[in-house]
């Protein structure tokens, strides 16, 4: 019960000091809870549910992040299941879509309303680990006494920001324990694999929006998040990940004008008036690499003559 009270006197004193906000991620959480949501860190408070109706709506709106997502949070759970963790996969709105959780810590988590249906967002619940991690669309790790409600200090979570296609927010992964025994190395080492599936599950909602196309890698100074590029058959990119549109400097409006890749990537280019050269040499190359290097077939392939398919390879210098 003291702690409880202490937990409350300082979230107080705390949040009421604009230079700690100013310092402190989590202060300025707390302080966002008091004057934005007006929350109290002494109400015992449940989140928000939706209803079953709501429920399914929220479902169904995210039924491709889900499937893109359902591999993924298995393998996670066979890594943390059995250390007494509850996974959570929300989307943008901190509405819990996806749950892992082993049955004997299935009270719980149930009590404290780490189940699907329920919206673990800021307004609903103060500073927690899936509302702080959308609030500040970076990961977080909120440990036990960071958390901003006093029912909330004995749960520790760990999240992770998932962005779409368009490097936009689209989902929160979530750690969470309530074990008397988590300390922060622990966390610590939950934070790392928490986002390395979220990495790798918006690596595949970026791939499932792009189907057909040719995915390359962009070379960033931060290995923090995915930076790849999806490019179409004419080298024109289709789309960019967050990480890579920060990199080369890419928006929405030079991915619709049509930019070639490797103007995006800076690549060493021929001049303009070899374009065509150069287009030609990769289009026989390619066609000479599935023959096996078989002329005839090659000539057969591209519909041409096996004379004319030499008279162009003379030209293009590839004898």
């Amino acid at each position: 019960m003291q702690e409880l009270v202490q937990h409350v006197e300082h979230v107080y004193s705390s949040a009421q000091q604009k230079s700690a906000a100013a310092s402190s991620p989590i202060v300025a959480s707390w302080r966002r809870c008091m004057t934005m949501h007006r929350l109290a860190p002494e109400e015992k408070r449940a989140p928000l549910r939706l209803t079953e109706q709501e429920f399914r709506a929220a479902l169904d709106y995210s039924s491709r992040l889900i499937a893109d997502s359902v591999e993924e949070l298995d393998r996670l759970f066979t890594t943390v299941g059995k250390a007494g963790c509850c996974l959570l996969l929300t989307d943008r709105n901190g509405i819990a879509l996806e749950r892992r959780g082993s049955r004997g810590d299935d009270a719980d988590f149930s009590s404290l309303g780490l189940w699907t249906g329920s919206v673990w967002t800021e307004a609903s619940m103060g500073t927690n680990g899936i509302g702080t991690a959308i609030a500040d669309e970076r990961a977080v790790t909120i440990y036990r006494d960071q958390h901003f409600l006093a029912a909330n200090i004995a749960l520790s979570c760990t999240t992770a920001p998932i962005r779409d296609h368009l490097g936009q927010l689209a989902a929160a992964l979530d750690i969470s324990t309530c074990r008397d025994d988590v300390n922060e190395m622990t966390i610590s080492i939950l934070a790392q694999a928490v986002r390395d599936s979220a990495q790798r599950i918006e690596i595949n909602l970026f791939r499932s929006a792009f189907p057909g196309a040719r995915f390359l890698m962009v070379p960033t100074s931060s290995p923090s998040a995915p930076a790849l590029i999806a490019v179409d058959r004419d080298d024109l990119v289709l789309g960019a990940t967050r990480a890579a549109r920060i990199a080369l400097k890419l928006d929405d409006r030079k991915i619709a004008a049509g930019i070639p890749a490797s103007d995006a990537l800076r690549e060493e280019r021929s001049p303009a008036s070899g374009d065509l050269d150069e287009a030609e040499r990769a289009a026989l190359r390619r066609a000479l690499s599935r023959s096996n290097g078989n002329v005839s077939q090659a000539a057969i392939a591209l519909g041409m003559s096996r004379a004319t398919l030499h008279r162009k390879m003379k030209k293009l210098n590839m004898h």
